[in-house]
């Protein structure tokens, strides 16, 4: 962690100094507010963190709930997931909580004994390596928890408004964020054309209606969206038509792998078991067949003792012997989507943006067999906080918030054409499968995808072209950044580059340098690392002079770090260009751990397929990689971010 630059610090070093509105934040929701999320589930939680983030944005959430989640519905954590949950410092504590998936088993009829289930396969979670973090299940609930921890401990001390619900929403005047002056931050702020209507749930206030004015919606606010309903959009896909009962429950069991995730296929149905943590709870999503037309829905009325006989009657010869039932519900398979995830129909350039964004159940739903539901919808809050962020507090003009529902709306498509193929896979008898691995090849095949790894945002303002991908392969643009090892020069620590990444809305920039070692004075021209690095400090071009607000640090915007092919013990940090050791903080200190070496072992070069030539990576806020340049393209570096930034 980085602190004390400001001075020592002897308390947790994760509690930030309160800033802007997190100074004296009012406890009552104001009558006037900048971006008001509704919903705390998942996409609500990680926007109010990464917002709290931009003290100078006045954020409130909203949840009609009189206090936090206590049972959550969710509990599959890709390991996507956990590389976000890193961004914001709390990964490591997470992965201590959570069940780790290591292996799937695979079940299906016994040949010799068709009415009995034996083990037919158990391929690795990950076989190939997607990701350094592990596949966890942790209850949603706590995820929640842990973002919560955050805003509360950023400077905008964000809390949820708990026992307020959204009613109706109406946007005034839209117009107003298309033609005002996009330099302005002050027009920004001050601009709240959203009327919202909210009613109190809880406290001495129950029942009380009230009006706010908002700048910015984002419903967070689940399959039945009041934010959605009131925006006009409405879901649209196959409607519902096979049954399944999911229970968290305590039981013991002869069942030999109940602590190991499985796919079961019997006779007599479909399982999907998913070890729960803490070493005794573990889900069954139990299937409970198709549902006919004319049901009314009465499949949802089955009790969690029929979904036990169920589930006793698939796993046969094994059984469970249920003690408690933590939680169980009744869900019926639907796969459904909106044709936008704002509220704008209009996305020509100078037109109108938008006013109100929807995430996650509000926008697309489909089976929790896959794991995706908390994932994606974390994706889809973490996407439009950082650009409302960087918006409000005038980094960027207002065409950057059409960037989400052209991105997001992709990502869910694709989601559910998967998830279409998955839970119709899992719904299927063995027997009417082409063969008895099928499921299992499947889902080897297609780890990347349901690991939240296939995401590949297309050219954009904060997307470039992929033209210059060949000087690394292994950081596609429009794809997350794939962490690697590398070693810090200064104290030889051994360090996963993509990990000092945080979810603090700056920008990255990794520069992987040429062959020539680190020197100054004349020797330095020989290297267009060197080159690059007094452009980016000096030029009036460059990103981190052009946008620099007056007395901030060099890395308050775009965090730059480098990477030499020598090993740390050929070259020391004053070798090093200043632009890479910035001085930062009220004191002015130098700060030198920005300055990386290759292992020779493990060398990233190699790993991520870097040019020996070198190579500018830029990675936006939430970790996509935003464009690959050569050391020595200055210009189109600065174009790039001139499309990206305002001028200060």
């Amino acid at each position: 962690m980085h602190f004390h630059q400001h001075g020592y610090v002897s308390a947790d070093p994760r509690t930030e100094a309160a800033a802007g509105y997190g100074i004296d934040r009012p406890e009552d929701l104001p009558d006037e507010v900048d971006v008001l999320i509704v919903g705390s589930g998942p996409a609500g939680m990680i926007a109010a963190a990464q917002l709290s983030q931009y003290p100078e944005v006045n954020t409130r959430i909203i949840e009609k709930r009189d206090s936090r989640l206590v049972i959550g519905q969710a509990d599959g954590i890709q390991a996507r997931s956990v590389e976000t949950f890193q961004a914001f410092g709390f990964a490591e504590e997470i992965i201590r909580e959570g069940y780790h998936i290591v292996d799937m088993s695979f079940w299906n009829p016994d040949p010799e004994n068709p009415e009995h289930i034996i083990r037919t396969g158990r391929p690795k979670d990950d076989e190939s390596g997607i990701s350094e973090f592990p596949h966890l299940i942790v209850n949603q609930a706590r995820v929640l928890d842990y973002f919560a921890q955050f805003a509360k401990q950023s400077p905008g001390r964000i809390e949820p408004d708990y026992g307020i619900e959204f009613v109706d929403l109406k946007v005034n005047d839209a117009a107003t964020a298309g033609s005002a002056d996009p330099s302005s931050s002050e027009a920004a702020a001050s601009d709240h054309p959203v009327t919202v209507a909210v009613r109190y749930t809880a406290g001495d206030r129950a029942g009380e209606e009230r009006t706010i004015r908002a700048g910015y919606v984002i419903g967070c606010d689940g399959a039945r969206s009041g934010v959605r309903r009131s925006i006009g959009r409405k879901m649209a896909g196959d409607q519902a038509n096979h049954a399944w009962g999911v229970m968290d429950v305590l039981a013991n069991s002869d069942f030999p792998d109940i602590r190991t995730k499985c796919a079961i296929s019997s006779k007599h149905g479909n399982i999907l078991h998913i070890p729960r943590e803490g070493g005794h709870l573990f889900r069954m999503y139990v299937d409970l067949g198709e549902v006919p037309e004319d049901d009314a829905r009465k499949v949802r009325q089955t009790s969690v003792d029929e979904i036990i006989d169920r589930a006793n009657a698939i796993i046969s010869p094994y059984s469970l012997d249920v003690k408690d039932v933590a939680w169980h519900s009744v869900y019926e398979v639907g796969h459904r989507l909106t044709d936008a995830f704002d509220d704008t129909d209009d996305t020509s350039v100078g037109s109108p943006c938008p006013r109100v964004f929807i995430t996650g159940d509000a926008c697309h739903t489909h089976s929790a067999k896959a794991g995706q539901g908390m994932n994606v919808s974390m994706q889809d809050g973490f996407n439009i906080s950082w650009k409302l962020g960087q918006v409000l507090s005038g980094r960027s003009s207002y065409e950057l918030l059409r960037t989400y529902s052209a991105e997001r709306q992709v990502t869910a498509k694709n989601l559910i054409d998967f998830d279409k193929e998955w839970s119709t896979l899992m719904a299927t008898p063995q027997e009417d499968l082409p063969d008895e691995t099928y499921l299992q090849d499947f889902y080897v095949k297609t780890a990347e995808f349901p690991a939240g790894f296939m995401t590949e945002y297309t050219e954009s303002m904060i997307t470039a072209s992929p033209k210059h991908q060949e000087l690394a392969t292994g950081f596609p643009v429009g794809k997350r950044f794939k962490s690697a090892r590398v070693q810090r020069n200064c104290d030889a620590n051994f360090i996963h580059l993509g990990h000092r990444a945080r979810a603090d809305g700056r920008w990255r920039v990794y520069v992987f340098a040429d062959a020539p070692a680190p020197a100054l004075g004349d020797d330095a021209a020989e290297s267009k690392t060197t080159q690059l690095a007094d452009w980016l400090e000096f030029d009036p071009a460059s990103p981190l002079v052009r946008f620099r607000r007056e007395g901030a640090d060099l890395d308050a915007l775009i965090d730059l770090n480098v990477v030499y092919q020598q090993d740390h013990t050929a070259f020391s940090f004053p070798d090093v260009p200043t632009a890479f050791r910035p001085h930062v903080g009220k004191f002015g200190l130098e700060y030198v751990e920005k300055i990386f070496a290759a292992l020779p072992e493990e060398d990233i070069y190699d790993e991520r397929g870097i040019s020996r030539d070198g190579a500018v990576v830029v990675v936006r806020p939430d970790q996509y990689v935003s464009g690959i340049f050569p050391l020595d393209a200055h210009d189109e570096i600065g174009e790039f971010f001139d499309g990206v930034f305002l001028p200060q």
